[in-house]
């Protein structure tokens, strides 16, 4: 088995396996979810967590929409509006969802991680950021050495609200960056400055926040390889704990914001490539780790350890060191896990409010896994946050034989193998070095729905 550090950029091979793909955030992905699975359902799953007496920890999730101004860029589920008479609405229903979650809710309500995203979290005030978090605490118990974190965006954020953040709980931030060249941020509508945002974690560093993790988007409209690589040197300046860098997906079909971006400004698809190449080389040398998809950290962090040690997972949130909690999900088009079920709410808030007014659980779709959608969660979890498989212990604990079950499946891994992506052995799937990259792609090879359905278009590319 290789070392987990190592990783190979291969342009030839890149372009040669780049196609669209989930980013696997869940397995099935929530395109695959039903609307027969309702609010009825999901009352029905929470009120059995804890049967038997044993529950998982809870990890909570609230989704707050709102923004002053809108990036080109984004395809999150956001509300452009400087009204805060609609952010205190939004909260008024919030904690209406809450006391009918937890009405519902069977099992312990200890919390070990609670997350923030948006929209931009940050444009809730103080005020009703101190009711929001009271609302939790009245409802749960938050362990005293949880992952408590927020998405914030440094234009809109002083000292005083990091230190308020800092008093609330929160130990974790999450900071928008994207480019710091300004003709990207002009095209992007996003003007935001290294002063701003070395303010903001200042202020986090100085507060007691126990790691900051930044933002980087590659692909965006005026973007080349010489200002990318000035934003990367500010960025290591910076120093934050963790990086995420993505890739730009330009749907405009899709996300009606991104019409406003000129497809002339795009960079090539070869620039693109290197300015990714640039990026992984400038943040490895630093000695950022390679954690998967487009996550970095530096090598004390608790990623990089969990990853080390097989406790690394993905959720809705990304990369965690939390992989048996239960999430509960809050506000518009947030996702919630319970069990072997996954639920999604209402993506407008006309309806959100309105499932609400009639005390329903706010519930758009849903899914309950089959044992095969069970076997093979675990094995692309496996293999997008480990790099690694073992045959045996899937088997043993799915009840099946590998070799079996999967005969297609790995026919179909023979051409990613004699390309240097995968190696297939008597025990183990490992995923090579010049395959990291790519990993998304090796994951959809195990993929039902996909293998069913070779539509992709609604899909990113791989890298």
């Amino acid at each position: 088995m290789t070392s987990q550090n190592e990783l190979i950029f291969d342009p030839q091979l890149i372009r040669r396996f780049d196609i669209n793909g989930p980013r696997y955030t869940s397995y099935p992905t929530a395109d695959r979810f039903v609307e027969a699975f309702d609010a009825r359902a999901l009352s029905d799953w929470l009120g059995k967590r804890g049967v038997g007496g044993v529950s998982r920890p809870l990890s909570l999730y609230f989704h707050i929409p709102f923004c002053n101004t809108i990036c080109y860029y984004c395809a999150c589920n956001k509300i452009i509006t400087k009204d805060h008479g609609r952010s205190a609405k939004y909260l008024n229903y919030i904690d209406k969802e809450l006391c009918l979650q937890v009405a519902a809710l069977g099992g312990g309500r200890q919390v070990t991680q609670l997350h923030l995203g948006g929209g931009t979290p940050t444009f809730l005030s103080h005020e009703e950021m101190r009711r929001l978090m009271d609302s939790v605490r009245r409802h749960f118990e938050l362990a005293p050495n949880g992952e408590y974190s927020i998405e914030v965006d440094p234009r809109k954020v002083d000292f005083d609200t990091v230190e308020l953040l800092s008093n609330l709980g929160f130990n974790r931030m999450s900071v928008g960056v994207q480019d710091f060249a300004e003709d990207v941020q002009i095209a992007t509508n996003r003007e935001q400055s290294i002063d701003e945002t070395r303010l903001v974690m200042e202020a986090a560093r100085a507060t007691g926040f126990r790691s900051i993790s930044m933002d980087l988007i590659y692909g965006l409209p005026k973007q080349n390889i010489i200002g990318f690589n000035r934003s990367i040197e500010q960025v290591l300046e910076l120093s934050p704990d963790r990086i995420s860098l993505y890739s730009y997906a330009h749907l405009p079909g899709l996300f009606k914001p991104q019409r406003r971006i000129l497809q002339s400004d795009l960079p090539t698809a070869e620039v693109k490539l290197q300015i990714l190449q640039l990026a992984i080389r400038r943040l490895t040398d630093a000695g950022y780790v390679y954690i998967g998809m487009d996550h970095f950290a530096k090598p004390n962090d608790e990623l990089t350890i969990a990853q080390r040690q097989g406790r690394l997972h993905r959720n809705f949130q990304g990369y965690s060191t939390q992989a048996e909690c239960d999430m509960l999900a809050f506000g518009v088009s947030a996702i919630g896990k319970i069990g072997p079920v996954y639920s999604q709410n209402h993506k407008t808030l006309d309806e959100y409010y309105d499932a609400l007014d009639r005390n329903e659980l706010p519930v758009l779709r849903g899914i309950e896994l089959t044992a095969d959608d069970l076997l093979r969660r675990s094995i692309i979890q496996a293999l997008m946050c480990h790099f690694e498989l073992s045959i045996e212990s899937i088997e043993i604990a799915h009840l099946i034989d590998f070799r079996k079950y999967f005969v297609e499946e790995l026919i179909d891994l023979e051409n990613m193998e004699s390309a240097g992506l995968v190696k297939v052995e008597d025990d183990w799937i490992s995923v090579l070095p010049a395959g990291r990259l790519l990993v998304r792609g090796i994951a959809m090879v195990f993929d039902r729905y996909l293998r069913a359905d070779r539509e992709r278009a609604r899909y990113s590319r791989v890298i």
